[in-house]
């Protein structure tokens, strides 16, 4: 059944095809196909179940996060602050992706018009450059309670946590918005299939009959401006962060800081080594790099850190979980 239904996406597919390459059409006019993952056509229903399954954990972990944090005057520190915003970054970017992605397994829907591909582009690197600055936020944040616990309520107060809220943003949508304008410049007179299962500003870029080495190096330089420096501080705050750790007289206070900053890296590096193999490989490895390993780790990056988030800086939190029997407490009351 599933081998049939990939045989007939992929006739649809080169039909498709050979329509684009007879009638030369705008790209603009006739929108884009996402072929899913190439070469693994016949697996998709049975990707889609782990995908689905990580995807609704996803929501569920980080919906119910949030409701804590909002639903706990206790939980109003930077820290958890924090949290919240990580979470609420991780329910848009999953949700960017998954629903198309499910829906091209599952029903065949592959088509996306132009206007919703650059839309759906747009978003997905935007949440990604906002996610890293959290991680970043969260870093700092880490850093001051334990190397100057005694300024940490001096130093993050609720007029910085703000100004860290509005930077976020702001530096987002500074960096990806020129993408837009990179992309509409572009003539478009080739085939409009996307070899992948969302579109990215690169796999749109390569649609295009133009020249495209503007878009490559600017999407470098945005990778390296932004999420490449994210990570510079992230392993400096960390180093500094081990360093006051090594210094605890407590060995059990050692381990206990160790594990949770061990953790925090796992999580930090699941999240940027996809996704710079993804910036990388599709501007310079993509010929030597199998297509299917490269679009199964760009979708592991959106889905992955949103399913652990929540488990490794929530689960694992005294308060959090104490806010969590306190809420769904409070629920059970109610709903008696």
């Amino acid at each position: 059944m599933a081998q049939a239904r990939a045989l007939k996406k992929i006739m649809a597919l080169s039909s498709a095809r050979s329509t684009a390459a007879v009638n030369d059409s705008d790209t603009r006019t006739t929108g884009c196909l996402l072929t899913g993952i190439p070469g693994l056509e016949h697996l998709h229903i049975w990707l889609s179940i782990p995908f689905c399954a990580m995807y609704v954990a996803a929501l569920a972990g980080n919906g119910i996060l949030i409701g804590i944090v909002l639903s706990q005057p206790s939980l109003r520190e930077p820290m958890y602050i924090f949290l919240s915003m990580l979470a609420s970054a991780d329910i848009l970017l999953s949700t960017s992706t998954m629903p198309k992605t499910l829906a091209n397994f599952w029903l065949g829907s592959s088509h996306i018009s132009f206007d919703g591909c650059l839309t759906q582009m747009f978003f997905i690197h935007f949440l990604f450059v906002a996610d890293s600055a959290v991680l970043l936020a969260m870093a700092f944040d880490r850093f001051v309670a334990i190397c100057s616990p005694l300024r940490y309520t001096t130093v993050l107060t609720s007029t910085v946590i703000g100004k860290i809220v509005a930077a976020t943003l702001t530096r987002s949508l500074i960096i990806m918005f020129p993408s837009i304008f990179l992309l509409k410049r572009l003539r478009y007179c080739r085939i409009n299939i996307i070899a992948h299962t969302f579109c990215e500003h690169m796999g749109i870029a390569r649609l295009s009959c133009s020249d495209i080495s503007i878009n490559v190096w600017y999407g470098l330089a945005a990778a390296l401006l932004s999420t490449g420096l994210d990570i510079i501080l992230i392993a400096v705050s960390y180093i500094h962060i081990l360093r006051a750790v090594f210094r605890l007289p407590s060995r059990n206070a050692r381990s206990k800081a160790l594990s949770t900053c061990g953790s925090h890296v796992c999580v930090i590096l699941l999240f940027y080594i996809p996704a710079l193999f993804s910036v990388f490989a599709y501007r310079f490895g993509g010929r030597r790099i199998p297509r299917y390993v490269h679009i199964l780790l760009a979708n592991l990056y959106v889905v992955i850190p949103p399913m652990l988030n929540p488990i490794i800086y929530g689960a694992r939190t005294k308060q959090i979980w104490e806010g969590a029997k306190q809420m769904f407490s409070h629920l059970a009351k109610e709903s008696k």
